[in-house]
């Protein structure tokens, strides 16, 4: 007798035994296969947000201040300055006693004591800008010797092998520069540019005298001409002088006096105009211990009896009068004077001593005191820093000098300069503002964040503005109204879209849609409100025609008809645009939009961003909100209509509830999609780091940035990983969002699961 399986389905039990273990064998494959690939997911996703992580933790690394060896063999005294030329192997002191004498690094021994061309005693001294190098002597005849420092490598067997040969230079020349009449110059301010030397010196008297010589190199040899061009007494100080400092573009003298004032004059004023400002710049009681610029020439540093070291640089109040202004005030130790101060080469930063011992690393831009460590139990006397800002020499009254490793890699770095707003030098204010490069070597890197998020937010949210409206109610009226034969074409030409890469996008929205909304702005203004009326038209027009003519038409295929009409309503606005401008606009919308309004205007702006990430946007939207809205059970919508409720009535109560976990999730996989765009707003914004709403005004996406800005920056560099910061910023917003959408989306099933 045939087994019941053989008489039911012609199988025999042994083979159909066989069929449900295969069965159930490729079911646990595709379980584990679908697990691991989830799971490799999960795991990549992992490995991009720890590598980010790996790439930008260095920046909030604390700073380490290392001691590495004592220079037991240094016996220089108190120098007027001191430094450690690039390769840290060579120091260089300049003392009153015996003018510039080169030490060695390791130990402190003497390697070369230059003589000077001159017997006459040294009484002042004034560096120049740390890109030059050069610095100035004053003598006791009232006369000027510049002299810089030159450094020649010689190799060794291997190119580690390298041993560095010091020599002064004496650029303008072996002859002093005479300033003053015999009289011994006791302040001293001296500044080199290219066609000008300028020096500003004070007798024991305190007068001022400036004198500028013009400078002309021979170009068959090395030889420097000065022909004196200028010689002025400046205006006498109010009080005595501890230091006074020329600004880098020879415009601005300060006068710091020992009463805790600082004197601002401006040299390209007459004499009797040149003092423009008097700012205290310390607390009554507290005396200026220690006086220098930053690096730029520009903003000033004053240490205090109390610990404090303040920023000033030069601004314009609201009279437009010259102030010297607090910018910012860093602490070394609360109460203990501040005893040196030595300026990094190459950044916004210094370094600091106090009379208990203590050293401080501190930053401007970032606005923070990067670390602080004490290394010795007296006052420290001076401080020596190589250009790279990786070693200093720091002396004790009772220690000695003694060489520190210094690991500070990233101290621009800060949240406050990352996120809030930070008054940068020669600024007028505080501001968020990203600029990682310049052509000057004086130049302070803004990294903020804030510009590139908001130009994110900005270009999502006018793609969005014109995305959302268009491809949300084109997926409700395909998937509920329109015929199935017509949705077989509009659906699958839609999703198309989606192929076109977005390079051509934004090739075709820089090079060709911004002059034409630019040329005819009137026009485009037109079309937005002329489409929507002529479309309002046609469907009045439609509804009063005769049925046997409204019947041709199929059920769903009405929308076709509206196509010629959204063109005549384009044709119409281009055709009207110059007329519009002539008419309304003195000629020209857009000078009508700039000069009348004030509001400024650029060709590559939001108008063209929104449109065409609005086109790029569209079928991401439309296709997963089509879908989401023609999965709903006709059941539901049968009934809804079955119980007397209109088709409008069943969409709005019935559909769009049951759909809108899937509309949701669509919104937030387009604001993704937005959000993360790279090269339509890379080509198409101008690319401007700035924060206005104003939709004529371009922006910087985050994403853009980072292509833009990524093939030059240096590896491992601030910038370099202030960029890979962007890529984990865009990371975790992604993470939020669609987190969010998630949760959002779950709650919606819930909700409306039960009809």
């Amino acid at each position: 007798m045939e087994s019941t399986s053989e008489a039911l389905f012609g199988i025999s039990e042994q083979r159909l035994t066989k069929m449900r273990r295969y069965r159930k064998l490729k079911d646990q494959v595709a379980a584990r296969l679908i697990s691991v690939g989830g799971i490799s997911v999960i795991f990549a996703i992992c490995l991009i947000f720890f590598y980010l992580l790996y790439e930008v933790l260095p920046l909030f690394l604390p700073a380490s201040i290392k001691q590495t060896h004592s220079l037991d063999q240094y016996t220089l005294s108190q120098p007027y300055f001191s430094v450690v030329e690039e390769q840290g192997q060579v120091g260089l002191a300049v003392t009153a006693a015996a003018g510039p004498v080169f030490y060695r690094v390791a130990d402190g021994q003497t390697l070369l004591t230059p003589e000077l061309p001159t017997a006459t005693a040294i009484t002042a001294f004034a560096k120049d800008s740390p890109g030059s190098r050069a610095y100035a002597l004053g003598l006791a005849d009232g006369s000027v010797l510049i002299q810089k420092p030159e450094y020649k490598i010689q190799y060794g067997d291997s190119p580690l092998d390298k041993t560095v040969v010091p020599r002064i230079e004496y650029p303008l020349g072996t002859t002093p520069i005479q300033v003053l009449n015999g009289e011994p110059i006791t302040q001293l301010a001296y500044r080199e540019s290219d066609d000008l030397v300028r020096i500003v010196a004070a007798d024991s008297a305190g007068h001022l005298f400036l004198k500028d010589f013009a400078k002309t190199e021979s170009f068959l040899s090395d030889e420097v001409q000065l022909e004196e061009q200028t010689t002025l007494k400046l205006p006498q100080p109010s009080g005595a002088l501890t230091n006074i400092l020329l600004s880098l573009d020879q415009r601005w003298l300060f006068l710091v006096e020992a009463k805790g004032k600082v004197e601002v004059l401006d040299l390209r004023n007459p004499v009797a105009e040149m003092r423009v400002h008097i700012a205290n710049v310390v607390e009554n009681g507290t005396e200026i211990t220690v006086s220098d610029f930053l690096l730029g020439g520009f903003s000033l540093l004053i240490g205090d009896s109390k610990g404090r070291i303040s920023q000033w640089f030069i601004t314009q109040d609201e009279t437009n009068q010259t102030v010297l202004t607090n910018v910012r005030t860093l602490t070394l130790k609360d109460g203990v004077a501040v005893t040196a101060l030595q300026t990094e080469h190459r950044r916004k930063g210094f370094i600091a001593g106090d009379a208990q011992g203590y050293i401080g690393l501190f930053n401007t831009t970032a606005d923070r005191r990067v670390a602080r460590k004490q290394v010795a139990d007296s006052p420290i006397q001076w401080i020596a820093m190589a250009p790279r800002g990786d070693l200093a020499i720091v002396n004790s009254e009772q220690g000695g000098p003694v060489s520190y490793h210094l690991d500070n890699e990233h101290p621009d770095v800060s949240w406050s300069s990352l996120w809030s707003k930070v008054w940068y030098e020669r600024y007028d204010e505080p501001s968020f503002t990203w600029q990682s490069s310049s052509a000057s070597n004086d130049f302070e890197p803004k990294f903020s964040l804030m510009p590139l998020t908001f130009g994110t937010l900005k270009a999502a949210f006018y793609a969005m503005l014109v995305a959302v409206p268009l491809a949300i109610c084109g997926a409700i009226y395909t998937a509920y109204f329109m015929a199935p034969a017509l949705r077989t074409k509009v659906k699958p030409a839609i999703e198309l879209m989606e192929a076109m890469p977005t390079v051509i996008l934004g090739f075709l929205a820089g090079l060709w849609l911004a002059p034409l909304i630019e040329a005819n702005l009137a026009g485009v203004t037109a079309i937005l409100l002329l489409t929507p009326l002529f479309c309002l038209i046609a469907a009045f027009s439609w509804s009063r025609l005769p049925r046997d003519i409204s019947t041709r038409v199929p059920d769903g295929y009405v929308p076709v008809i509206l196509i010629p009409v959204v063109v005549l309503a384009g044709v119409i606005s281009m055709w009207l645009s110059e007329p519009m401008e002539l008419a309304f606009f003195g000629g020209s919308m857009r000078d009508w939009v700039s000069n009348d309004l004030g509001i400024d205007f650029d060709q590559r702006n939001s108008v063209v961003v929104g449109l065409a990430m609005g086109f790029a946007v569209i079928p991401t939207i439309f296709s997963i909100t089509e879908d989401a809205i023609f999965a709903v059970p006709k059941g539901l919508t049968q009934g809804s209509l079955a119980l007397g409720a209109t088709p409008w009535q069943t969409l709005v109560r019935v559909v769009l509830p049951t759909a809108s976990p899937g509309i949701f999730s669509a919104l937030m996989i387009g604001l993704g999609r937005a959000v993360g765009e790279t090269m339509i707003v890379l080509m198409a914004t101008g690319n401007t780091p700035i924060m206005d709403m104003n939709i004529f005004e371009g922006m910087r996406t985050l994403s853009a940035n980072i292509a833009v800005e990524m093939p030059e920056a240096e590896v491992n560099s601030t910038h370099f990983r202030i960029l890979f910061l962007s890529g984990l910023v865009l990371f975790i917003f992604t993470f939020l969002v669609n987190t969010t959408a998630e949760v959002v989306r779950q709650r919606l099933r819930e909700k409306y699961g039960s009809l």
